[in-house]
């Protein structure tokens, strides 16, 4: 069983991603949440979806992206329906949930930290892809070079 989790990283580290993959590895379905462009309206309707496919048996992952600009009241309207297994969440956050997202809302929730690859992981990720294809990628070796050159890390 999937609990429910904060991802703490910066952009581009796969927050979004990571949160689809769990829904699916669980047969949970998934639904997704701007923090940026939703409000309390949307959070009912989407609290209410989940609810309704419960009843028929189909539990769903709610992503919260940008979990924190959510205020502390509206992040306490998630804690009814996590602690009755309407939803499970995941958070996606840039910010340092410490700070940024209540305690009540932290301490049912599992922080994962992610950051971004560096060039020797990015480097072997690229080989993985091509043993698991069978083939080469359809990269130039200019632009597998610049793939990896452009890793942070």
């Amino acid at each position: 069983r999937l609990s429910s989790m904060i991802l703490w990283g910066p952009p581009g580290t796969g927050k979004t991603t990571i949160a689809r993959l769990l829904a699916d590895a669980v047969g949970l379905r998934f639904m997704a949440i701007s923090a940026v462009f939703s409000g309390v309206a949307d959070l009912k309707k989407a609290f209410a979806e989940a609810r309704d496919h419960a009843k028929i048996g189909k539990r769903t992952l709610l992503f919260v992206d940008e979990i924190h600009r959510f205020n502390r009241a509206q992040q306490d309207g998630f804690l009814p329906y996590v602690e009755d297994g309407t939803v499970t969440l995941v958070g996606a956050t840039t910010e340092n949930p410490s700070f940024e997202l209540n305690a009540a809302v932290l301490s049912r929730a599992q922080v994962l930290i992610l950051h971004r690859l560096g060039h020797a992981a990015l480097g072997k990720l690229l080989d993985r892809a091509e043993q698991v294809e069978e083939r080469p990628l359809p990269l130039t070796p200019q632009a597998r070079d610049a793939m990896i050159a452009s890793a942070d890390g």
